[in-house]
């Protein structure tokens, strides 16, 4: 593998990391809150994805500039796709942790191999 590729697209690489991390997390764990930390991990390389994909090397924010000839702007759709999915992602992890307490309080575990033994 050519290192100079891989020094431009560093910020894919990690991104396929940090997911696979957030995918073992989720598969290897049997507990439910340590699965919604590895769901975060997964959007959150999601995120990085979008970020990297709307990066243009050498280009400036998009602020229009009348006098400016020959600029080149930034793709400001994927940051703002990343806004809505940072409060979307919210959103969800605390209705996860919501039913994560209330299945506590009701079964006394948070394990999901106990609530296949409890049926």
């Amino acid at each position: 593998m050519n290192f100079q590729m891989l020094a431009v697209n560093y910020p894919y690489f990690i991104a396929v990391i940090v997911f696979a991390v957030g995918t073992l997390i989720v598969l290897t764990q049997p507990n439910l809150i340590k699965k919604v930390i590895g769901l975060n991990i997964m959007t959150n390389a999601v995120f990085l994805f979008f970020i990297a994909m709307g990066n243009i090397i050498g280009g400036e924010a998009p602020i229009i500039d009348p006098a400016a000839q020959d600029v080149v702007y930034i793709n400001p759709l994927p940051s703002a796709l990343i806004l809505t999915g940072i409060v979307v992602g919210f959103s969800l992890t605390s209705l996860a942790l919501a039913l994560i307490v209330k299945l506590y309080a009701l079964y006394g575990t948070i394990n999901a191999p106990n609530f296949m033994k409890m049926r």
